[in-house]
């Protein structure tokens, strides 16, 4: 058996008869409509039995007669089935208008005794009263619902191709998810379009209150139900989501929430929206059905129905829903009162979007009437990152907050103090930040729970702007340790979109201390943030960098690239400064490694106008600075490259980075002991580095120098030096940005203990981005011992070579590479070097 169940308008008939008209020779099919109001059981069986006749060739059934025996009836029409002897399709349409109980429970009898070759279909608009149980058990009943039965959008584009109708693609989504691919919707709006003058403009406006839908829904639906149905369904229609407790409100009795699980389980146009089918919403063309309908009704009662829904979402903290009811409702100024001392709360929940469309909701009179709306415009505009237009907006928020009552100054003097932060760090105003933190707004004496509440905003907002700030300063033991307690406090005061930008930054505020530990918070981070769907948001956006940047440093380009983009993408809206200085400058690492010069320097320049339009110093200048002189030389443009360190300021251009890319110059130029001369600073410790990268970069270029000046044991204790510091981190960049890996290649396996790094670092400039395929960790941790000798196996070393390296014997060697071998399920030396690559168990490890 199976049974169709959907909505009127689903195409549960269309679809029956255009599967019964390709039928197959070897079966017949009997089709009864159950006609509307089907009260008389008599009448049904008659008609059934006749329908089962006109297949069979049997006579015409008799006419009604006084004493029906229902029984008698199953029976003769199993009798009758069971006599054709072939396989049959008996199939009832419209069985949702068969409302006789007795007829119902007689159908169950037959349904569930049917002959063997007999198959049933019946379809009807909600689930019918039939007892089929056992049927399902047996998986003997199949069941096709509205869901199967919708349109698909593809599917929706294809109908349209079939009526000559050619639209837009972002056109055809709008239609489909307007009509959320309903079957009559979507025939009424292409009968419509065909030969509309203005077709986009028509999908624009179609909806529920179009004429053609309107008189369809009114007569399928609507008219069909008692008073107090339509009166729960026109009253609640104004709202997006509706449960039990609100309809009873709006509609003044008691009972809504049965009315809305029995409508649901009619297939009326009403879906739940939780597991337990306390919230639900009406399909989006019903929807605009009966608010067409509910103005042309009661159009009085409107703004008071809109009252009473935002009474209700502001006493259960639905704040945003109770001011949209409110600008609904015509109360402009309770909803602007409303979103002012809501505005930052709802931006620390993520839904700052929200915020720009209430907004966006006001009449322009209601910024000169109510002036505390101009701290909205300053949260929207910092969102935006429109600087200028904020702190105007701030200005106008500071003398509102002079004349306000007492009991919202210390509310409003909190908001512009956590705005002034903002603002200061997205200008990269990195020492506003920490003077304006020190003059923060003291909490009021005898506080309400809510300004309570805000004062821990506060002090997650200073911890997280402190620990950004820190960061961009490259204070990064200060900063991870102000990120750490800034999630911390978030996490405890139930602010998970503020707690998440916390972890987000943790990613690069570690790279400091651990690459492994950065790549774990930056991990963390990107899965808290899927959880709760902002996982390409601008919220995650640094830890996207930070990750992009630890796999493109240690070789695995391609992966690194595809989380780059990700950043790029959640910032191609605009972004925090320091952020998208941060991507141009790892976009620039892959191409320079790659010989791609003119590519790199493109995305530096890039860098380096963002950091123009910054006030202060960011830390990352001196590498972007540094960068860009390296790139214009290995681009040949030496004269270029040495104007612009000309342009270097005094404090900056004894940073490293700058006398590294100086000492780039000298080599270009054929000066080798120049070169030397400025890394000697560097080398010495005698001038400020941004990481150890610098310093490792350095020690190559050294190599490089020494190499020139046929120094080959001085190259290769210089090359030895930036190997021992890349070891922890498995660190690759900087012997291919630098072209000192071609020193590696003279190196012999058995002058250096960093072979397993060295073939890394030769694998990756041949053009084989490092893997980073997940996959399960080995059976069985390997011991240090077996660590030791697995960083061997990537190397041209023989076992017994391997043994004098680590001075133990083979014996040793061999026992530890068959448990190798067993723990990582490999059955050779090349699969076990693979699978420590994907295990990342080739890098030590930086405490």
């Amino acid at each position: 058996m199976t049974v169709i169940s959907a909505p009127a308008g689903s195409g549960k008939t269309s679809l029956l008869h255009a599967w019964a008209d390709r039928r197959r020779q070897d079966r017949r099919i009997a089709f009864l409509s159950v006609k509307p109001v089907q009260h008389d059981a008599q009448l049904f069986w008659l008609a059934l039995l006749g329908a089962v006749r006109a297949v069979t060739g049997g006579a015409e059934p008799p006419p009604p007669a006084p004493g029906f025996n229902g029984q008698a009836m199953v029976d003769k029409v199993l009798s009758e089935l069971a006599a054709y002897g072939g396989p049959f399709v008996l199939i009832i349409d419209d069985l949702h208008e068969l409302t006789s109980a007795e007829a119902n429970e007689q159908l169950t009898a037959l349904l569930t005794n049917l002959p063997a070759d007999v198959h049933a279909i019946v379809a009807t608009r909600r689930d019918p009263p039939l007892r089929l149980h056992r049927l399902r058990l047996a998986e003997e009943l199949a069941e096709i619902r509205a869901p199967q039965l919708r349109f698909t959008e593809d599917e929706t584009r294809k109908l349209l191709t079939a009526a000559g109708i050619t639209l837009p693609d972002p056109v055809v989504a709008t239609l489909y998810q307007r009509t959320e691919g309903w079957a009559a919707g979507l025939r009424l709006a292409v009968l419509s379009l065909v030969g509309h003058p203005q077709p986009e403009r028509f999908v624009a406006e179609f909806s529920g209150s179009d004429r053609t839908v309107a008189e369809y829904l009114m007569a399928e639906m609507l008219d069909r139900q008692p008073p107090e149905v339509q009166r729960l369904l026109l009253r609640t229609s104004l709202l997006d989501k509706v449960n039990g407790e609100l309809a009873d409100l709006l509609t003044g009795a008691a009972g809504s929430e049965r009315i809305l699980l029995d409508l649901e389980d009619a297939n009326a146009f009403v879906v739940s929206l939780d597991p337990t089918r306390t919230w639900f919403r009406y399909h989006h063309m019903f929807s605009g059905l009966l608010r067409l309908e509910l103005r042309r009704t009661v159009p009085g009662h409107v703004p008071e129905l809109h009252r009473i829904a935002a009474r209700w979402f502001a006493d259960h903290a639905d704040t945003a829903e109770a001011i949209r009811h409110l600008q609904a409702a015509g109360d402009w100024t309770e909803a602007a009162r409303l979103l002012t001392d809501h505005a930052l709360s709802l931006t620390l929940d993520g839904r700052a979007a929200t915020v720009a469309v209430l907004l966006h909701t006001f009449p322009a009179r209601i910024g000169e009437d109510f002036p505390g709306l101009a701290l909205v415009h300053a949260i929207a505009d910092l969102d935006q990152v429109h600087l200028d237009q904020a702190d105007a907006h701030l200005d106008v928020v500071r003398a509102y907050a002079e004349t306000t009552p007492s009991d919202r100054q210390y509310r409003l003097r909190t908001a512009i103090a956590t705005l002034d932060l903002l603002s200061a760090r997205l200008r990269g105003h990195f020492d506003s930040v920490f003077e304006q933190v020190d003059a923060l707004p003291s909490p009021a004496a005898g506080q309400s729970n809510a300004d309570v509440a805000l004062g821990d905003d506060l002090r997650a907002i200073v911890l997280l702007n402190l620990g950004v700030t820190e960061a961009w300063s490259l204070r990064l033991a200060e900063s991870e340790k102000h990120l750490l307690e800034g999630a911390a406090l978030a996490r405890a005061i139930g602010r998970p979109y503020l707690e998440v930008a916390c972890l987000a930054h943790l990613g690069f505020a570690a790279t400091g201390h651990s690459f492994a530990l950065a790549r774990q918070h930056c991990e963390d981070a990107i899965a808290q943030a899927a959880r709760h769907g902002w996982d390409t948001e601008a919220v995650i956006a640094p830890a996207h960098a930070a990750l992009a940047e630890i796999l493109i440093l240690t070789g695995e380009f391609d992966h690194g690239e595809e989380w780059l983009e990700r950043a790029r993408r959640a910032t191609q809206a605009g972004g925090e400064p320091g952020i998208r200085l941060l991507i141009h400058l790892i976009a620039a690492i892959p191409p320079a490694a790659r010989g791609r010069h003119r590519e790199a320097l493109t995305e530096l320049l890039a860098a380096g106008q963002v950091r123009a339009q910054m006030a202060g110093k960011h830390a990352l200048t001196s590498q972007v600075t540094g960068w860009t002189i390296a790139t214009q030389v290995r681009l040949g443009n030496v004269d270029q490259a040495r104007a612009t360190l000309a342009t270097v300021d005094d404090e900056l251009v004894t940073a490293g980075e700058i006398r590294n890319a100086a000492a780039v110059i000298h080599l270009a130029e054929h000066d080798p002991a120049g070169a030397r001369r400025e890394l000697r600073p560097v080398l010495g410790g005698g001038v400020p580095v941004n990481s150890y990268l610098t310093l490792i970069e350095a020690h190559l270029l050294d190599a490089l120098a020494c190499r020139d000046l046929d120094d080959e044991r001085a190259a290769r204790a210089a090359v030895e030096r930036a190997l021992h510091l890349a070891e922890p981190d498995r660190l690759i960049l900087p012997f291919a940005m630098t072209g000192a890996w071609e020193l590696l290649t003279a190196l012999p396996p058995q002058g250096t203990s960093h072979t397993a790094l060295v073939a890394d670092i030769l694998d990756t400039v041949h053009g084989n981005s490092l893997s980073h395929a997940a996959v399960p960790g080995p059976s069985e941790d390997l011991s240090p011992s077996e660590l030791r000798v697995l960083r061997y196996l990537p190397t041209n070393l023989t076992r017994p070579e391997i043994a004098a390296e680590l001075s133990v014997s083979l014996n040793t060697v061999n026992t530890h590479i068959r448990r190798i071998y067993a723990k990582l399920a490999a059955t050779d030396r090349s699969a076990a070097v693979q699978r420590a690559r994907d295990l990342r168990l080739l890098s030590a490890g930086r405490a």
